[in-house]
């Protein structure tokens, strides 16, 4: 009897470690990089200006877009998300945000 709950213990656990691995691959795929962040996010932009070209905050606004750039040219793509996401806030626009 003891032998028997040991098989099916070990079954079980190398099931559920099977599907933990399913589900983190899965995860991973559905992540954007953050240099994929940076690109979206200046895509984003370019096309809010497009509608948003009357704000008032515009040069401030394109000011924060070109920093933003450089720093995710530059490596740094935090810096230069957080940039172009307030570039776009000046515009008047939510930042699409990714699910993460």
């Amino acid at each position: 009897m003891p032998r028997l709950s040991i098989s099916l213990l070990g079954a079980l656990l190398g099931l559920g470690l099977a599907t933990a691995t399913v589900g983190q691959s899965d995860a991973k795929a559905t992540l954007t990089t953050r240099s994929e962040r940076c690109a979206n996010l200046s895509h984003q932009f370019d096309e809010a200006l497009e509608t948003h070209a009357t704000a008032t905050q515009v040069t401030a606004a394109r000011a924060l877009q070109r920093k933003g750039n450089r720093y995710c040219a530059a490596k740094k793509q935090a810096q230069g998300i957080r940039m172009l996401a307030n570039a776009l806030k000046l515009l008047g626009v939510t930042p699409n945000d990714p699910v993460q």
